[in-house]
């Protein structure tokens, strides 16, 4: 994947800049070595509010806007923003009460660019409006030119946000995990191979597809995922209507696709050496999806050929070559490390400081983890979509763990008894299997899967 460079760059000292104190330091605020590590909330809310001779730092904006939502909601530091543009109005329309209503507006550009799924609710969506009035009111049509641009360029972003998840449901219902019984081995339509064969452009979809579903995840999806029980949920049944994004759990639910797809692809096919054909495509695929940096890719195709179900075809790895295979195990996947990152931060340290100050030293460190994401996830695909490879990667649908063990079974009773022409005593054979199965619910299904019937066929 190309590189850029990262927000975190911002962090590059560790902690938050001197030169970008207001004149005079808030008494809620404490430094060391010239570094804010910790505040009372009130003061961090003083701190991120800019002025005529004042504009705060681009770290301590993203910082704060990021980890102050785990004890005041957004519309509550827009409120502060509205009455603190009512207090300078009263003061008079002087040049440094204009500059000031820039510096909000910009201040409000940052958080709508980098945070736009905080006006979702109506509530903040309000507030914003609210406070783009009281700084523009009056005001040259420059500054409410600039306003109303910004108003535009968010609810841009959020009509993309609705088409996405559209979208997602649309391929959720179409990648709807099977029974465990369908359809019969070696009988599917489906196929890879006639899909695509180039193991090259296989992982290059897989890329666009993983940068794809990386660019809407918010970072304050995070942070409320990893962050402490209790902190967000609170504020959530505290405001009832407010609406959440799901790209997160999207991109867990897509790597969990792709684990089970692959699984899939390898157990479907009904003789060994088709097995083994597909198990070395998938490596294949999965070396290039390593060389393209596309660790989270390729850490579920080695998920899914690691599945019970296709682990235990040891008739059909004995014709894989395996040498590649086992050099790629050792790697460790982007995602995961950094998701055991943020989780780790949020277990050891506290929030809050024993005097009741929020702790912003661990602030800091984890704007500095969420700023390298959200570097990384603003990178664009330089790949083409192939539409055609997409839609079967997303939209093909799954068997579920107990499927692939009754595809595997039946179709190794099926390939012995074919050997020895003793084809009649399948049923018989097969029954015996399935009845180590007792999460398999509908007997008579199993009854016409085994005999070669139609399922959908009346009996």
């Amino acid at each position: 994947m190309p590189q850029r460079p990262l927000l975190s760059s911002m962090f590059a000292s560790p902690g938050y800049s001197p030169h970008a104190r207001p004149s005079m330091s808030h008494p809620g605020l404490v430094y060391h070595n010239g570094c804010l590590v910790s505040g009372s909330l009130d003061a961090l809310i003083h701190l991120l509010i800019p002025s005529a001779d004042y504009y705060p730092d681009r770290a301590y904006i993203f910082t704060f806007l990021l980890t102050s939502r785990l004890f005041l909601e957004p519309q509550d530091v827009l409120a502060q923003l509205v009455h603190v543009c009512l207090q300078r109005q009263h003061k008079g329309m002087d040049v440094g009460t204009r500059t000031s209503s820039w510096r909000i507006l910009q201040l409000l550009a940052e958080w709508t660019d980098t945070f736009p799924y905080d006006f979702l609710n109506e509530e903040t969506m309000s507030r914003l409006k609210e406070v783009i009035t009281q700084a523009t009111i009056g005001r040259d049509d420059v500054l409410r030119r600039t306003g109303a641009q910004l108003l535009q360029r968010l609810l841009r972003r959020l009509a993309t946000q609705q088409q996405y998840e559209e979208t997602l449901g649309s391929q959720a219902t179409a990648g709807k995990t099977r029974g465990p019984l369908s359809p019969r081995p070696g009988a599917c339509a489906r196929d890879l191979f006639a899909t695509c064969g180039d193991a090259g452009l296989v992982a290059q979809q897989l890329t666009f597809i993983e940068l794809e579903r990386l660019s809407q995840i918010g970072p304050e999806e995070l942070v409320g995922a990893f962050s402490p029980k209790g902190s967000i949920e609170q504020h959530q049944q505290a405001h009832v209507g407010v609406k959440s994004t799901k790209n997160l759990e999207a991109y867990v639910e897509w790597f969990n696709h792709l684990i089970f797809l692959v699984a899939t692809e390898v157990c479907l096919p009904l003789k060994k050496k088709q097995r083994a054909k597909v198990i070395e495509f998938f490596i294949e695929v999965a070396r290039m999806c390593f060389s393209m940096g596309n660790f989270n890719s390729f850490m579920a195709i080695i998920s899914g050929l690691s599945m019970i179900p296709v682990s235990r075809l040891k008739k059909t790895w004995t014709k894989v070559k395996t040498a590649k295979f086992d050099i790629l195990e050792i790697v460790i996947p982007f995602f995961s490390l950094f998701v055991k990152d943020i989780y780790f931060l949020n277990e050891v340290c506290s929030s809050r400081l024993a005097n009741g100050h929020v702790n912003f030293e661990k602030f800091w460190d984890l704007a500095r983890q969420v700023g390298e994401f959200v570097s990384w996830k603003d990178v664009e695909c330089p790949f083409p979509r192939d539409r055609r490879i997409i839609s079967y990667l997303l939209s093909t649908q799954v068997l579920s763990e107990d499927g692939m063990f009754i595809i595997c079974l039946v179709t190794a009773s099926e390939t012995w008894l074919l050997a020895h022409n003793w084809r009649g005593l399948g049923q018989t054979i097969c029954w015996s299997t399935i009845y180590a199965y007792r999460r398999v619910h509908d007997l008579c299904m199993v009854t016409m899967f085994v005999s070669g019937r139609n399922p959908e066929r009346p009996m």
